[in-house]
């Protein structure tokens, strides 16, 4: 009996029980953050992320498992350290599914792999999470990587033995997750794993990681196209549009025999929108009664937002290019990082004014690595971008963290001043960016129906001081010779309504800012009706085609398209005064809308043959 206990103890201690334990909390930890990130997504609620792993979704929960779990392995072999593996690891997550919880909580969008481009934006992570979260996040941060880097260089006294299982193992996981990485590949063996079960929502990614989980949603928006090839795409078939618009460019040019080239300054002012136009909200006071004043003078109206609460590079894209996201690819979240700066050359407006002779000007009063847009200025033909850093105006009202709009003003004056030749100025503000709580002492505005109404009140605040900085630039470019053309439009709401006031606006209205153009002449007054609703896609065309400033080929073609089209983004179309959740064209409509199509497709994701027959210059330019 003796022998036999013994042996039993002997058998106990040659048993692996240590590694056991490890692979059993490493299974637990993965199942536990896969958990925590359905739970980050589903707005907190537990009960939402059990069902969605134990009941609706269960293979597509497990599939998210397998991904986590490679990755948690692939820093514990890069450490060395089972211990240290585990915590960079937990602390990665933790991080990201508060980040994706705040994403959602503020935009209704969640984390995308090209926002992790964002990580070094301190100073804008701060602004959106609070200085005290802030610098807490950075602490854990900053310890979990000096206890990685720690444990990698101890690990090379390891011996030869385990050093070779060590780097094994790591180009294992390392290939697995370079993979992984080809998630949108037709033959990837992950994603037909995932098709099996999955209903892919494209054109809604919040919809869509809901449906397929987080890590299945996450994996499905890297390195995509950013269009599909539609039906008849040919050199031919472009050559074609191009041969038709330009021509009609050439008469149009002609008939307006356009002598002069005014200034011309894009505003894309942060966050510009009218909060008493929400259904559930009441506003005491007018804070954009300065604005209305000068809207009422000229042609003006609502603007169609594609985000709300954010998105701001994306407008400007379409607002600079006159490429619509509508047309692109679900996954293609923010062109600005995913594609501009892979593209050969991107033609815009800046650089068909920069060829007729324009000095052109970009103007953010932050700094230049927000998206890109250092490099993807350039890309658009910019020759000069001032930042905070190289703004001679930088002056701040009371509280506010931002360069005022009135700074950024005197800037763009100054410009004017600064040269005779004619100037295209583009300024993206930052006055009104969030968070707006505590930004100003002396509040003006009273604000009831949201649970957010000391902010909403900030808010109010900053838009009254905007307007009124707007109105004091109009007085001044009046006083300017030359003539100057202003496009102003507000980039998308604030994300600062409650669910509620969410709910009782959906559609259009989360997503109608104010826009207006202004000509120092005056001629913009009775061109067209009140209250028109546009896209940005449509900004340079319509301005050029009621100033009567040389137009190009492919500014007809949007012409065109916004006659039977005035205003489009995903899921909104305004088409015969009325707002539809789905496109509805007729024969005549849709050979319009196919041919934008392939001429944009042609230049994001094509040959670029509309590029080298010159569709995006002036006829007189070629």
């Amino acid at each position: 009996m003796k022998k036999i206990i013994e042996k039993m103890k002997e058998k106990n201690r040659s048993f692996p029980w240590q590694l056991l334990i490890k692979i059993l909390a490493i299974l637990a930890v993965v199942l536990i953050s896969n958990l925590y990130l359905q739970w980050s997504q589903n707005d907190h609620s537990l009960d939402l992320a059990i069902k969605f792993a134990f009941s609706w979704h269960v293979a597509k929960f497990f599939l998210g498992c397998s991904v986590l779990l490679v990755l948690l392995l692939l820093l514990i072999t890069f450490s060395g350290s089972f211990t240290v593996g585990m915590l960079f690891y937990s602390c990665s997550i933790g991080i990201l599914g508060y980040a994706d919880y705040l994403k959602m909580a503020y935009r209704e969008e969640p984390i995308y792999p090209d926002d992790l481009k964002m990580i070094t934006e301190f100073g804008m992570l701060k602004d959106l999470v609070g200085t005290r979260p802030f610098v807490f996040l950075l602490i854990i941060i900053l310890i979990a990587a000096a206890l990685l880097l720690y444990a990698f260089v101890r690990s090379l006294r390891l011996s030869k033995k385990w050093q070779v299982v060590r780097v094994f193992s790591f180009a294992i996981c390392a290939s697995l997750l370079f993979y992984v990485g080809s998630f949108n590949d037709e033959n990837n063996l992950l994603r037909k794993a995932y098709n099996q079960t999955a209903l892919w929502i494209p054109y809604s990614q919040k919809m869509n990681y809901y449906n397929v989980g987080f890590i299945g949603g996450f994996l499905y928006n890297l390195n995509v196209e950013a269009m599909n090839e539609p039906a008849g795409y040919s050199q031919t078939a472009i050559e074609e549009i191009v041969a038709k618009y330009q021509q009609q460019a050439t008469t149009v040019n002609q008939q307006q025999k356009a002598a002069e080239q005014p200034h011309i300054i894009y505003i894309m002012s942060e966050s510009f929108s009218d909060p008493s136009a929400l259904n559930g909200i009441t506003v005491k006071g007018e804070p954009l009664v300065d604005y209305f004043q000068l809207a009422k003078q000229t042609y003006s109206g609502k603007m169609l937002s594609q985000n709300y609460g954010g998105g701001t590079a994306n407008i400007e894209f379409e607002a600079l290019t006159s490429f619509s996201m509508e047309l692109m690819n679900g996954q293609m979240t923010t062109p600005y990082t995913m594609l501009v700066s892979d593209l050969p050359e991107l033609p815009s407006v800046v650089s068909f004014l920069g060829n007729q002779g324009y000095q052109t000007t970009a103007i953010h009063p932050y700094n230049t690595s927000m998206y890109k847009r250092q490099d993807v200025y350039q890309k658009l033909g910019f020759q000069q971008f001032l930042d905070e850093d190289s703004m001679q105006h930088t002056d701040k009202i009371a509280n506010n963290e931002y360069i005022s709009d009135q700074a950024a003003y005197q800037e763009i004056l100054d410009l004017l001043k600064q040269s005779a030749d004619p100037q295209f100025v583009h300024l993206v503000t930052m006055q009104t960016h969030m968070p707006y709580g505590d930004k100003y002492e002396q509040l003006d505005y009273l604000v009831s129906g949201n649970d957010n109404n000391n902010s909403l009140a900030n808010y109010l605040q900053d838009i009254a001081y905007s307007a009124e900085a707007l109105k004091n630039f109009m007085t001044e470019l009046q006083q300017i010779d030359e003539r100057v053309l202003v496009v102003f439009w507000g980039d998308h709401l604030p994300g600062i309504y409650s669910k509620e006031i969410q709910a009782a606006n959906q559609g259009h209205k989360l997503h109608e800012t104010e826009f207006l153009m202004w000509d120092t002449k005056g001629i913009l007054t009775q061109t067209k009706e009140q209250q028109a609703i546009t896209s940005p896609c449509y900004f340079s065309a319509d301005l050029f085609q009621q100033t009567a400033v040389n137009s190009s080929g492919f500014y007809q073609l949007l012409l065109a398209l916004q006659q039977e089209l005035p205003a489009f983004e995903q899921g909104l179309y305004y088409q015969e005064a009325k707002w539809q959740e789905n496109l509805n064209l007729t024969q005549e409509q849709l050979a319009i809308y196919q041919e934008y199509q392939l001429i944009q497709y042609d230049i994001l994701s094509g040959k670029q043959y509309s590029l080298a027959a010159h569709f995006f210059d002036a006829p007189n330019d070629k």
